[in-house]
């Protein structure tokens, strides 16, 4: 299968414009950008919601899958820096469809915010297989370039930091409840001794070392887009935690430690 240079580039900087313009609404009150979990709307009909645990599983799975069926069905450059990142980004929405959506805890999510996240990762999904299979030419870790070696390297190093801290951060969330509750609690351990949105922080670091080890417009788009769209939400979870309970530390930040 040929590099469709022009399909990626305009699936690369629709990333891009959607972040920029994604941005200042996911800005605004959590009642009316996320209309999911600590901020669902109360009143909607139990036919407009999927159970969470579905609801995960159906919108992830895009993204593990379409890259497999590309790699499976359709013929590509071998090379081991390649195999490696398509590894590392199947294996995180492995770990989303698999693991995380058959423990999760959370509140019915909306039809709408279902689908539409489906068609992103379905999109998305194939933007990044698409690249990583068939546009990229840098050669495999044999390979004598040294500057390519240690970006490789720096960034599935830090991907893997990311999704380390972002499993964790999930764990300790899914703990602060019995089966059946739907109270909050103040997190504590691991990065939410620095930070609010511990599992928001680990997978932007994720996508920030997967952009950086692949080094290409889709995934840096990607990488973007994930902060953009993520990123306010933590800063919201900071202020609920600050106004629903007076103890909250003052020390932590919403994001990133001792700054944001």
């Amino acid at each position: 299968m040929e590099c469709r240079e022009t399909l990626v580039d305009l699936l690369s900087w629709s990333l891009l414009v959607g972040a920029l313009l994604l941005l200042p609404h996911q800005s605004r009150t959590p009642t009316r950008y996320g209309r999911y979990g600590r901020y669902a709307r109360p009143g909607l009909p139990a036919g407009a919601r999927c159970p969470a645990r579905l609801a995960w599983f159906l919108q992830e799975l895009p993204s593990f899958l379409v890259p497999l069926l590309l790699l499976l069905c359709t013929n590509s450059r071998p090379g081991l820096g390649r195999g490696l990142l398509l590894g590392t980004f199947c294996l995180h929405y492995f770990h989303r469809t698999f693991v995380f959506s058959l423990r999760t805890r959370g509140r019915p999510c909306p039809l709408p915010i279902v689908l539409s996240a489906a068609t992103f990762c379905s999109l998305n999904g194939f933007l990044q297989g698409h690249q990583l299979l068939h546009c990229t030419r840098y050669q495999t870790l044999e390979a004598p370039d040294r500057v390519l070696q240690a970006r490789l390297a720096a960034g599935l190093l830090l991907f893997f930091v990311g999704m380390a801290i972002n499993i964790h951060s999930d764990s300790i969330l899914r703990n602060l409840r019995k089966p059946g509750e739907s109270v909050y609690r103040i997190p504590q351990g691991g990065m939410f001794e620095l930070v609010s949105g511990a599992n928001f922080l680990g997978e932007i670091l994720e996508w920030t070392g997967f952009a950086v080890a692949s080094w290409s417009l889709p995934s840096a788009s990607f990488a973007f887009f994930t902060l953009c769209s993520i990123g306010p939400r933590a800063y919201h979870h900071h202020r609920n935690y600050q106004q629903t309970f007076k103890d909250y530390p003052g020390s932590r930040k919403a994001l990133v430690p001792f700054l944001l």
